[in-house]
C-alpha cells in the first residue's frame, strides 16, 4: 500500500532539511566593512544639494511654456528627484488640467495625458481619436511623438481600446525603427522603453540609469544634473549604512537560531525593498520591509521544502498564539526563528516610539493571515489538490504572495502621513490590494512554475489555468500575461476611489508593482540573485561621477 502524500513529502523534507547547509551570499559580510569613497564628502555635498534643490524649485516655478514644463516634470520624476517638488508639481498639473492646449500636437496629447493620469486624474482616452488614420493606424509625425505615446498608453484602464491599440501600433513600429537606427542614446531610450514601459520603472533604477543619459543632452540643465548625481549619491550613502545594519541583523539571526537550510538573501531582500521605498525620508520602512520580507522567505521555505506538515502545523499555531510559551510546541531547528521574530518585533515597538507601536499589532495580524494561507496551500500539496478554477487558487494564493503584510509593512514605517484607519483599510483587504496581489502571483508565477515542479509544490495558478481551460503549459502562460496587463488597468481604475487615502499609500503600491515586474522580468531574480548582482552594483556600490 502507497504512503500518504503528507507522509511521503514528510519523509522528504526531513532527509532535505538534514542534507541541506547555509546558502551563503554572493556578498557575504562585505557590507558590513565597504565604505563608500564618497563618504568623507558627505556634509559638503549635503551642503551643495541645499543650494542646488532651490535653485531647480526657482526653475519649476519660473516654467511657463506647457511643453517645456511637462518635459520638466518628466525629468525631474525619471531623475528621482520629483519628491522635493511635489507641492509645486501638483499646482502645476492642476493648472494645466484646467487650461486648454493644442490638442492636435500628439507629442503634447501623450506627454500630457502621461502625467496627469500618473497623477489619478481622470483624463479621457479618447482624446486619441483624433489621430487615428482611415487604415485604423495613428498618424504620428516623428520617433519622439511615437514614443511619447507608446509611454502615455500604458496608463490604460479598461475600455480604453484606443490605448490597446496604439500599444500595438507603437510597439511595432518603434520595433521597426530600432532595428534600422545608429546606437545612440536615443535608440537605447527606445530599446528600454520597449522592454518596460516608462510607468513601470523602478524609480531609483530609472534615476541611475537616466543620469548618465540625461547629461549627454543637449537641453539639459546643468543644475538640474548636477543636483540628480549628489542626491542620488547621497542616498547610496543611506542605502549602504541600512544594509550594513541589515546584515548585522541578519548575522544576529543565524547565530541565534543555527536554522542550515536558509538561504543568504539579505542582500538582495533590501534591494527589492528599496525598490518600493527608495525616497530618503523611508528608511525605517526599508529596513522593517528587509526584515519582514527575510521572515516571509524562511517561513515559506518551511513550507514548501524544508518542514514536515506536522511541523508546519505546530509552528503556525505557535504564530496564532504570538507569545513565548508557544516555543515548547515546536522542533528545536524552528525554535531560534521562532523567538527571533518575536524580538525583532519588539525592536520595531521600541524603534517606533509610544505614539506608533500600536501599527505592530497590525504587523503581527498581517503574519497570522499569511500564515494561515500557507497552511491552505499545504493542504492542497498534501491532498495533490489543484483547485478547479483560477479564482478559486487566487483567493488564497495572492495573499500567500506576501502583498497585504508587505504593503502593512512599508506603511508601518512610514510618518505621521500614515494613521490607524490606513493600516486598517490595509488589513481589510480591499480591491485594490487584492488586484497587487493578483499581478505580483501571476508574474511570479509564470516564471517560477516549471521549476517548481521539478519537487513536490502545491499547484500554481498556471497549473489551474491548465486544467481549467485544457490548454498547454506555454498557451496558459501566454493567457496570464494578459491578466497581468488586466492587473495593471485594474489598478489604475480602482486607484481613482482612493481620494480620501495619503497619495504615498496607492503609490507605494504601484512601486511594489513595479519592483515584482522588475524582479519577475525574465526569471524570479530573488530566487536567482547573479541575475541582480550587476544592478546591486550599480546601485549601491558605484557613486555617479561628477
Amino acid at each position: 500500500m502507497a504512503l500518504p502524500a503528507s507522509t511521503c513529502h514528510s519523509n522528504k523534507a526531513k532527509e532535505l532539511r538534514k542534507a541541506t547547509t547555509f546558502h551563503p551570499s554572493v556578498w557575504g559580510d562585505f557590507f558590513l566593512t565597504y565604505q563608500l569613497p564618497i563618504a568623507p564628502q558627505q556634509t559638503y555635498m549635503k551642503e551643495r544639494a541645499e543650494v542646488l534643490r532651490e535653485d531647480v524649485r526657482k526653475i519649476l516655478k519660473s516654467s511657463i511654456e506647457l511643453p517645456k514644463t511637462l518635459n520638466l516634470i518628466i525629468t525631474l520624476q525619471r531623475l528621482g528627484l520629483d519628491y522635493y517638488y511635489e507641492n509645486e508639481i501638483d499646482e502645476l498639473l492642476h493648472d494645466v488640467y484646467n487650461s486648454d492646449y493644442d490638442n492636435k500636437d500628439i507629442n503634447l496629447v501623450s506627454l500630457l495625458f502621461y502625467l496627469l493620469r500618473k497623477n489619478n486624474y481622470d483624463v479621457p482616452s479618447d482624446v486619441f481619436l483624433n489621430f487615428k488614420t482611415k487604415d485604423g493606424n495613428f498618424d504620428v509625425p516623428d520617433t519622439r511623438s511615437l514614443l511619447s505615446l507608446y509611454n502615455a498608453a500604458y496608463l490604460r484602464r479598461h475600455g480604453d481600446n484606443v490605448l490597446d491599440e496604439a500599444i500595438s501600433f507603437t510597439r511595432r513600429c518603434l520595433q521597426d525603427i530600432l532595428d534600422d537606427l545608429p546606437e545612440s542614446p536615443f535608440t537605447k531610450e527606445v530599446s528600454s522603453s520597449l522592454r518596460t514601459p516608462l510607468f513601470r520603472r523602478v524609480g531609483i533604477l530609472e534615476a541611475r540609469d537616466y543620469i548618465p543619459t540625461y547629461e549627454k543632452e543637449s537641453t539639459r540643465n546643468e543644475a538640474i544634473l548636477e543636483f540628480a548625481k549628489l542626491n542620488f549619491n547621497l542616498q547610496q550613502l543611506i542605502f549602504c549604512e541600512e544594509l550594513k545594519h541589515c546584515t548585522m541583523w541578519w548575522n544576529e539571526f543565524l547565530a541565534k537560531s543555527r536554522m542550515t537550510f536558509v538561504r543568504d538573501r539579505i542582500v538582495e531582500a533590501y534591494f527589492w525593498m528599496n525598490g518600493a521605498c527608495y525616497d530618503r525620508p523611508y528608511s525605517r520602512s526599508r529596513i522593517i520591509l528587509t526584515k519582514i520580507t527575510c521572515f516571509v522567505t524562511i517561513i515559506d521555505d518551511m513550507f514548501d521544502t524544508y518542514g514536515t506538515t506536522e511541523e508546519c502545523m505546530k509552528f503556525a499555531e505557535a504564530i496564532y498564539r504570538w507569545d513565548e510559551s508557544a516555543v515548547l510546541l515546536l522542533p528545536d531547528y524552528m525554535k531560534g526563528l521562532y523567538l527571533f521574530i518575536l524580538e525583532t518585533f519588539y525592536s520595531f515597538e521600541d524603534e517606533l516610539g509610544p505614539e506608533k507601536k500600536y501599527r505592530v499589532f497590525y504587523l503581527k495580524e498581517a503574519v497570522k493571515r499569511l500564515v494561515q494561507r500557507y497552511v491552505k496551500e499545504l493542504e492542497w500539496r498534501d491532498d495533490d489538490y489543484v483547485p478547479e478554477t483560477m479564482s478559486e487558487h487566487l483567493q488564497v494564493s495572492m495573499e500567500s504572495i506576501a502583498s497585504v503584510i508587505l504593503s502593512c509593512a512599508a506603511y508601518v514605517g512610514m510618518g505621521d502621513v500614515i494613521t490607524k484607519e490606513t493600516i486598517e483599510w490595509v488589513l481589510s483587504y480591499p480591491q485594490f490590494l487584492r488586484s497587487f496581489g493578483i499581478l505580483v502571483r501571476l508574474s511570479n508565477d509564470i516564471v517560477s512554475t516549471k521549476r517548481e515542479q521539478t519537487a513536490e509544490h502545491s499547484a500554481s495558478t498556471v497549473h489551474c489555468y491548465m486544467k481549467e481551460h485544457g490548454t498547454a503549459m506555454d498557451d496558459a502562460c501566454e493567457k496570464i500575461k494578459e491578466l497581468i496587463e488586466d492587473s495593471w488597468k485594474d489598478m489604475l481604475e480602482q486607484r481613482l476611489a482612493l481620494t480620501e487615502l495619503p497619495k504615498v499609500v496607492p503609490e507605494t503600491v504601484f512601486h511594489f508593482s513595479r519592483t515584482s515586474d522588475n524582479m519577475y522580468k525574465d526569471c524570479d531574480a530573488y530566487t536567482s540573485p547573479q541575475a541582480l548582482k550587476e544592478t546591486i552594483e550599480l546601485l549601491f556600490l558605484k557613486p555617479i561621477p561628477k
